[in-house]
């Protein structure tokens, strides 16, 4: 077995990776929406949503908990 053709990540370990990379993007694209058309308007439902205080924080941080798996998970020795 050749030492210099071996990677440190395998394909599955990629995969988890951008997909956690995905998941935390997802929940911030979540906690930026519901701007105002008027700068004058303050609407409460929008800014305190559910989507934004509750799912959105914790899409991140399960999108950070998957790309930490990816990183650390072993490669299986072939």
């Amino acid at each position: 077995m050749n030492d210099k053709n071996k990677f440190v990540f395998g394909s599955q370990n990629y995969y988890l990776i951008v997909g956690g990379f995905l998941v935390s993007l997802i929940g911030f694209f979540l906690m930026i929406g519901g701007g105002s058309e008027d700068p004058t308007q303050f609407n409460a439902d929008e800014l305190f949503s559910h989507t934004r205080i509750t799912v959105a924080p914790i899409l991140v941080i399960l999108g950070y908990g998957v790309v930490i798996y990816g990183i650390m998970k072993k490669n299986k020795v072939q």
